[in-house]
């Protein structure tokens, strides 16, 4: 008996979606401090390939420039796309605004060095942008997107600063407008060893064949 045979549709959605990740995965890797200034909306992908210890493996898989495993991946989207705005709205530099902002994060970090992060981007009409990211973060499941929360959070704004610490200003303190939140109950200390574990437990092979990008 021959069984039913879905015969594959380049116009499907999820498909449309992997296009765009595999277009920023053959993107060049460029240091996340240096950025030039650019136009337009999209999706990205940072790595990391510091000495911070809880991610010693995920430095390890992206060392000597393989850049393989992004610890977070993100989006973004022209303030016309939120309010129905789509194919017409101008994005202006709205991506490049979004990594300059991850840069400063970074900067004010007491414990992350900014020499160490590089990041892909990839500059897409903003109807796709989400399932993009989507598409990436369940492919490669960052820590900073999956366990450690936090890292693409604003400033809530004056006389909004009741809710709770992200994990990712425990772990990585520094900016000034975390302090203003709730404590957690969980330390620094408890976060990273969560950290280490995550990358352990779900990385034990660091000869694990993860997707290589093509560009340097």
């Amino acid at each position: 008996m021959t069984g039913n045979v879905i015969p594959f549709n380049p116009l499907d959605k999820k498909n449309l979606g992997a296009s765009v990740a595999e277009a920023l995965l053959t993107n060049a890797v460029q240091p996340l401090g240096e950025l030039p200034t650019f136009d337009g909306a999209g999706v990205y992908a940072i790595y990391y390939t510091g000495d911070f210890a809880p991610y010693s493996r995920l430095a390890s898989i992206n060392k000597d420039g393989q850049f393989k495993l992004p610890i977070y991946v993100g989006k973004a989207v022209p303030a016309g796309a939120r309010m129905g705005g789509g194919l017409d709205s101008n994005p202006g530099r709205v991506l490049h605004k979004r990594l300059k902002e991850h840069a400063d994060s970074i900067r004010a970090a007491s414990n992350l060095n900014i020499d160490d992060f590089h990041c892909r981007f990839l500059v897409v009409d903003d109807i796709w942008i989400p399932l993009g990211e989507s598409l990436l973060i369940a492919r490669f499941t960052p820590v900073w997107n999956s366990l450690i929360d936090g890292f693409g959070n604003h400033n809530p704004g004056k006389g909004r600063h009741a809710g709770m610490r992200p994990r990712w200003d425990v772990l990585h303190p520094g900016r000034a407008w975390a302090l203003s939140l709730a404590e957690r109950q969980e330390s620094a200390q408890e976060i990273a060893n969560d950290a280490a574990s995550y990358l352990r437990e779900r990385f034990p092979d660091l000869s694990t064949h993860f997707i290589k990008a093509d560009g340097p």
